[in-house]
This record gives structure tokens, C-alpha cells and sequence, in this order.
């Protein structure tokens, strides 16, 4: 048996993913063009202007009115709903960032990167060359444990191999992750604050000055706003809600892809098709699941064609399904509930040699 992938029997439950013989399968070096054949002559690779117009229309509008009815509601308690709906609104707008960063939406490089840059530093205060560097990373070895940053052992372990060398807090926070990792994701907002910040104080980004210069600035407003609108007592309320919720919708929208699915690490190399369809989960939904995603729930299309427009994905998705089904590939599609369940289950496995001991 290879070694290297971790979870592999509990993978192969929940998703019905056999590891182990789907890696030893004889990669033919042409799976993934063919199906990048049947996924352009489809017409899904073409740009969609329209929608994203209307995307970022629409987001920004919300942005501009949240912003209005701020000032209208004043030293009001109802400021803690408008807190939700940024909330909820700020992760909008980190999914439309999302999409520049993989080209979705314009081809060249420095439209995309200045509209990032005001869509991230500027309108939520997360560094957008910090980020787009760690999700390169990413997408380039999803679930790979020494080359994954978002599997990094820094937290949370996310294998029990992470799990028998961890010290310090992940080994504290490991024993009974699964089940702060909710209360933990209250955090994730500030913690992409944070990241960004010290990304542009070690000065390794492409564009240190200007992300400086926009993070500074949406900080300043932000907080300015806050205190001189409202009392610090509200004023603290509602950078806790806002600042809390928006990190627990970040995590419920990246946490069902990959979380619970297997673990590579060492020498593990599967060809490209298998390395992203094996590691990756789909989330069924209809519309609204859609919206509340923006469209990663399709995260196995997306992952084999990041500069896919994220409309297309729900289109690419029988034809890829099927393609997998033809060449034996398994491929995990679950509910959203039991997405989170599925990668709850696999902290807590994760987890063992901690409680252990």
C-alpha cells in the first residue's frame, strides 16, 4: 500500500474515494486534455462581461447603501443587523476578489490587479497580493501538507501525522478541534487583517506601497466611521459582530472543499486530473447555495479550470461528472450540511494522538 495519504479508509466512506487505487492507476497523460477539449468546445471557458458587471454592480450598490444607512441609523442598536449584513456583504466582495485573482474576469493582468487591489486592501482590508500568493499555492497542491499553506499546521492539524508532531497551541487547540472550529472562525477575520498587514511589513509583495497605502486607508475610515458615529460601547459591538460573522461565513464558504478529504504529503504526486478531483468536494445546492459560495461549491470544476467564469461552473459540472465516471475517477459530491459534517469528523480524527496521549 502507498504511503503518504492520510485518511484514506474515512475518505473512501464518506466520499466513496478509493485512494489507493486510483493513484496506482496508470495516469495516460491525456485525461485532463481531453476533457479541457470538451470543456472549451462547450463555450464554457468564454469571459461573461455582462455578469460581472452586474455582479459588481450590484455589490457595490449594497456597499454604498450599507454605508447610507449607517449614517441614517446612527447611535442606534440596530447597527448590530447592519453589522451582519457587511458581514455577509464583505465576504461578497472577497468572493468577487476571488474571481479577479483567477482571471475570471478580465484577461490582463493589470486591470485584474487594480481591480483586486480595491476590491480586497481598499474594501475589506485584506491584503490581495498576500492572498493571491497563498491561494496560488494552494490550487497548485490542494491538501498537500508541505505544500498547502491553507493545511498548514499553525492552528489546527489537519492529519494525524501534523497531529503527533504538534506543540505549542495547535497541539492545545488539536485535542478538540472539531469542535471549536467554529468559535475559531469568529477569528478569521481579523486574522486575514492580520496577514495582510505583516505580508506588507516583511515586504514581499508586488505592490507594497499601494496595498499599504489602501489598507491604512480602509482601516482609518473604518474605525473613524465607527467611533465618531457611534458610541465606543456600540462602536466595539459592532466591529465584534461584524468582524466575528464575517470570519464565520469565510470559513462555512472555504471549509466544505477540501476539509475531510485526503491528506497527501511526501512524494505524493498524482497527475493533475486526479490531484484535484481526488482532494476536492462538490456542495449540492440550488441557486442560493450558488450566491452563498460564489460558486466554489462547484469546487472540483474549479480547481480543474480556475479562470473559468464561476456561472459556468453548474454548466461544467455534468459534463466533468461524467468525463470522471468514463475514465474511472471517483468523484464526491455531498449536501452542505454533511460537507460540514464530513470535515468536522476529520479534525476530530485528526486529532486522536492528541487524546491519546
Amino acid at each position: 500500500m502507498r504511503a503518504g495519504w492520510d485518511h484514506r479508509a474515512q475518505a473512501t466512506r464518506l466520499c466513496r474515494v478509493s485512494i489507493d487505487d486510483d493513484i496506482a492507476k496508470p495516469a495516460t497523460g491525456s485525461d485532463f486534455a481531453r476533457l479541457s477539449r470538451r470543456i472549451t468546445e462547450a463555450g464554457l471557458m468564454a469571459r461573461r462581461p455582462g455578469y460581472y458587471t452586474a455582479r459588481v454592480g450590484i455589490v457595490a450598490g449594497l456597499y454604498l447603501g450599507g454605508i447610507a444607512a449607517f449614517f441614517a441609523l446612527g447611535d442606534s442598536w440596530a447597527q448590530l443587523g447592519l453589522a451582519a449584513f457587511f458581514a455577509v456583504l464583505f465576504g461578497q466582495v472577497a468572493l468577487l476578489a476571488h474571481d479577479l485573482a483567477h482571471r475570471q474576469v478580465f484577461r490582463t493582468r493589470r486591470p485584474t490587479e487594480i481591480a483586486g487591489l480595491l476590491a480586497g486592501n481598499l474594501g475589506i482590508g485584506m491584503s490581495y497580493g498576500w492572498w493571491m500568493d497563498k491561494h496560488t499555492r494552494h490550487h497548485a497542491n490542494p491538501n498537500h501538507e508541505d505544500l498547502d499553506p491553507d493545511v498548514d499546521p499553525d492552528i489546527l492539524v489537519w492529519s494525524q501525522k501534523q497531529a503527533k508532531a504538534s506543540k505549542g497551541l495547535p497541539r492545545f487547540i488539536g485535542r478538540w478541534q472539531a469542535f471549536l472550529f467554529f468559535p475559531l472562525l469568529t477569528l478569521e477575520g481579523l486574522n486575514l487583517h492580520f496577514s495582510g498587514v505583516r505580508a506588507v511589513v516583511k515586504g514581499n509583495l508586488r505592490h507594497r506601497g499601494i496595498e499599504a497605502a489602501l489598507l491604512c486607508t480602509h482601516f482609518a475610515a473604518y474605525l473613524a466611521v465607527l467611533f465618531l458615529v457611534l458610541p465606543p460601547e456600540k462602536a466595539l459591538l459592532f466591529l465584534i459582530v461584524h468582524q466575528g460573522l464575517w470570519g464565520v461565513y469565510m470559513g462555512s464558504i472555504f471549509a466544505p472543499n477540501h476539509k475531510g478529504m485526503p491528506i497527501l504529503s511526501g512524494d505524493d504526486r498524482p497527475d493533475f486530473l486526479r490531484k484535484q478531483v481526488l482532494t476536492s468536494r462538490n456542495v449540492r445546492g440550488g441557486p442560493v447555495v450558488d450566491v452563498a459560495l460564489g460558486g466554489l461549491n462547484y469546487q472540483i470544476e474549479h480547481h480543474l479550470f480556475p479562470s473559468m467564469p464561476s456561472p459556468h461552473l453548474r454548466r461544467a459540472q455534468p459534463i466533468v461528472r461524467d468525463y470522471c465516471a468514463e475514465i474511472g475517477v471517483p468523484y464526491c459530491e455531498t449536501g452542505l450540511v454533511d460537507s460540514y459534517a464530513q470535515a468536522l469528523r476529520s479534525l476530530h480524527h485528526a486529532g486522536a494522538p492528541i487524546r491519546e496521549g
